[in-house]
This record gives C-alpha cells, structure tokens and sequence, in this order.
C-alpha cells in the first residue's frame, strides 16, 4: 500500500470499530410478543380470540352486487350466497349449471373465462370442457364480505381495460410479448 493509503485506511478502521462499539451499548426497546402484530394480545391463549369474520352476503344467485376484482385476472368474489351447493366435487358441481358459457348469459352469471376451458400443461383447446385441474371452484373463489380490515389496503390494481375489472381477459393474453415464427 502507498504510504497515505495505509494511513487513511487505520483510520476508517478505527472508526468504524469505534462506532460499532458505541451502537452496540446503545439502550435499546424490548418488544413482548403482545406487542407484535395486529392483535395486541398473547399469541399462547386462542380461547378468548374470535376471529373477524365480516358480513356475508345472503343474496341469492342474480340478487347480489359483484365487488370489483382486486388487479386484472384475479379470481372474482363469489356475489353470493352458496347455501346448499356445497360440496363441490370433480362429478358434482353445481357452479357449472350457471357458469358455464353456453348457461351463463340466460342465467345472468358470470361465465367461466376461456382459461379454464384449456389445458394450460398441453397447450389444448378443450372444446368448451372444463379442464379437469379447475373443478374446485373454492381453491381460488372466495365468497366476498363486508368486512373492516385491520391494516387499510391502499393497493390500487391495474387494468387494461374497464371490463378488465369484472370479466377474466387471461387466455387472450398469455402469449402477449411472445413472437413466434
């Protein structure tokens, strides 16, 4: 090292150990575990704690108001109320006796988007059939509540367009930005 090089460098050493010694005798706040998170009570006793649950809706298919989706292509709220359709299994699916595209329209529902009518693995139109791997409607639709959160969601989605906000656009856009020859 040049001799002005060696000395510059001791000294930032010196401060630098300096200063990491002083930080580290800084007084510093304990946090109890009551104190993390949203809840402010312990975490050890679940028998007093009652989770938010909002208010469901008890309108009946076509009766209800559809909440805007979150962003584009997010799965959409279920509007209503779901009494006596439950279980959804793969051969007994009562979703699909208004939500298919050839009922939806005559049924005022929603029509399941062209996505699930295409097997995403092979790259195969399937003819207007629900893929076999979207029979559970419930793993990505949730039945919409009012509910007051606890931290204020401030995200804003982004939409291409205003049908974006209540119609699925994602089969048409999967290929976008890919050239092909």
């Amino acid at each position: 090292m040049k001799k002005y090089g060696r000395k510059w460098f001791l000294l930032l050493l010196a401060i630098t150990v300096t200063a990491g010694m002083l930080l580290s005798c800084a007084p510093t706040r304990s946090y109890t575990e009551e104190d993390l998170g949203l809840r402010h009570e312990t975490l050890y006793d679940e028998n007093t704690t009652v989770p938010a649950h909002g208010e469901t809706t008890t309108d009946g298919p076509g009766e209800s108001t559809k909440f805007e989706r979150a962003f584009e292509n997010s799965p959409p709220l279920i509007p209503h109320d779901i009494t006596g359709m439950l279980p959804i299994a793969q051969s007994e699916n009562i979703c699909l006796s208004c939500h298919m595209p050839e009922e939806a329209v005559s049924m005022g529902a929603t029509a399941i988007p062209g996505s699930h009518l295409f097997d995403l693995d092979t790259g195969t139109d399937l003819g207007g059939k629900l893929d076999g791997s979207r029979f559970n409607c419930m793993q990505c639709h949730v039945i919409q509540n009012k509910l007051s959160p606890a931290v204020e969601n401030i995200f804003k989605g982004d939409f291409r367009d205003k049908e974006g906000r209540y119609r699925s656009n994602l089969i048409n856009i999967l290929n976008d930005g890919i050239e092909t020859e």
